[in-house]
């Protein structure tokens, strides 16, 4: 029993979010030629709302009221989150590599506390200014790679700027969540914010289709639409928001930070990948930003 009720640990079970997390952006880098990224985005949230519907679906209609009297509110978290988040990031997979998306990526903490300045006047001290500059120093590191010449002459890599895409978009869901509840329990809010955001991704899978974009339905193509639907989508969000629960939503948030780490370990050997020295440094620069620019909010949460 000991050891049974060690497996199951809530701090053993936050490692699979992230590992799941990590697999969805070597699972998009992989899907790279074989499966468009809008395509991709589509089924994998199509699938991800048909498995969640029947659980889903009661909590939703028990709460209409609340999802009425919400609903601009409701398509902009989905548009941020499920829509535009995701997108962004599989058309950064078809140019770049999956450790450098998620290490943009890992700046979305220090991205929420930016956009919440910017948009709310939320106070930003010393500690947390200097966070956020560091953090976005290693962000550049990692999209110049290495190179400064490349920052100086704006010759940045296309893919990467759509993960910067993808951090802003999920820090505006983010600020966007916190600062205006919708007062939905969190599945129905996940019932909806799926649902929304699949039907908001159809016009643009729709128009890949019409350039001639579309796939092959092979083993491979289906395996990874599989994968993308349910762990990282059904299963790391339910494991995740367990986490939150039962350790606090300060202690779940570091690890997060395990994301990029774990893109790496899967990355390097499945797709081949190389881990360069602007990497490192950038991870190093990103994570004391984090560390910085949210210290004192998690102080104040204690």
């Amino acid at each position: 029993m000991p050891i049974f009720q060690r497996l199951f640990s809530p701090y053993l079970m936050m490692l699979l979010p992230p590992l799941f997390w990590g697999g969805n952006a070597v699972a998009g880098r992989m899907a790279a030629g074989l499966v468009p990224p809008l395509s991709l985005a589509f089924w994998r949230w199509l699938f991800a709302f048909l498995l969640l519907l029947p659980f889903g679906l009661p909590r939703v209609l028990g709460q209409m009221d609340k999802v009425r009297r919400h609903w601009k509110l409701l398509c902009l978290l989905s548009l941020s989150s499920v829509t535009a988040y995701n997108s962004f990031l599989y058309v950064a997979l078809t140019t770049t590599t999956a450790v450098n998306a998620t290490l943009v990526s890992a700046a979305i903490p220090v991205g929420i506390v930016a956009l919440s300045w910017l948009w709310f006047r939320e106070g930003v001290g010393p500690r947390q200014g200097a966070g956020i500059m560091l953090s976005l120093a290693g962000v550049l590191l990692v999209i110049a790679h290495g190179d400064l010449a490349a920052l100086l002459s704006l010759s940045l890599h296309g893919g990467d700027l759509w993960a910067l895409a993808a951090v802003a978009s999920w820090s505006l869901f983010s600020v966007v969540l916190r600062r205006y509840p919708t007062g939905l329990d969190s599945l129905a809010l996940l019932t909806v914010q799926v649902g929304l955001g699949t039907l908001f991704i159809l016009p643009l899978y729709l128009g890949e289709l019409a350039f001639g974009r579309s796939f092959d339905l092979t083993w491979t193509a289906t395996g990874l639409i599989a994968y993308v639907a349910v762990f990282p989508s059904l299963v790391a969000y339910g494991l995740w928001n367990v986490g939150v629960v039962r350790l606090g939503a300060s202690t779940a948030g570091l690890y997060v930070n395990l994301i990029p780490v774990f893109t790496a370990l899967l990355a390097i050997p499945m797709l081949g990948e190389s881990f360069h020295w602007f990497h490192g440094v950038g991870m190093l620069l990103i994570f004391a930003g984090i560390w910085l620019a949210t210290l004192q909010r998690s102080k104040a949460n204690a």
